[in-house]
């Protein structure tokens, strides 16, 4: 007979699901723009399905160093990924409501191969747009690759790279995937 999880255990399962799909209605990742005209900052700020923020002005901007312009029709991703992410909460509760102990590796797997993916387009989208500038552009530069996470200085630009709520959000729930694994030590 399987065994089966404990009540502590669904209910972390069912919290993880909850906060996975609660990341879709929170930034998942962003960046900040300063220089002396613009003190305040220019915002880049990337939800799962939509980009928001000073799009018009940075790519009014990068224009000059040759960057291509970028909207939410650039990444296809932002089409599918509400999908994939309801998709994956539905599987943990799924999950849940099953409490069988050996699917427990499941949902820590998703996030981990889903995490790792996920970071893997973010540096393949930054590598496209900073490495494959116009030559013709009225600016030369160097190709560059943006940093997921810091600081970069480009010109008279700095930029700051971070994750936000949304991917705050998945990292509780990465951890309560992690705590049945606890929660069932001994049975």
């Amino acid at each position: 007979m399987a065994k089966k999880l404990s009540a502590g255990s669904m209910a972390s399962l069912i919290g993880a699901a909850a906060l996975i799909f609660a990341s879709i209605k929170f930034p998942w990742w962003g960046m900040k723009f300063f220089a002396p005209q613009y003190p305040e900052g220019l915002d880049i700020i990337v939800y799962p399905s939509t980009l928001d923020g000073d799009i018009d002005i940075v790519n009014g901007l990068n224009h000059y160093i040759g960057m291509a312009e970028f909207s939410n029709e650039s990444f296809p991703e932002l089409q599918y990924l509400p999908g994939l992410i309801i998709g994956l909460a539905v599987i943990f509760i799924i999950i849940a409501l099953l409490r069988r102990k050996s699917l427990l590796f499941v949902p820590v797997g998703l996030l981990v191969v889903g995490g790792a993916l996920g970071i893997y387009d973010m540096n393949r989208w930054l590598t496209k747009f900073g490495t494959e500038l116009d030559p013709k552009a009225p600016i030369e530069l160097e190709p560059f690759v943006p940093p997921i996470i810091g600081e970069n200085i480009l010109a008279n630009f700095v930029t700051h790279s971070y994750f936000t709520t949304g991917s705050f959000l998945l990292g509780a729930a990465f951890l309560l995937t992690l705590l049945p694994f606890w929660l069932e030590r001994r049975k």
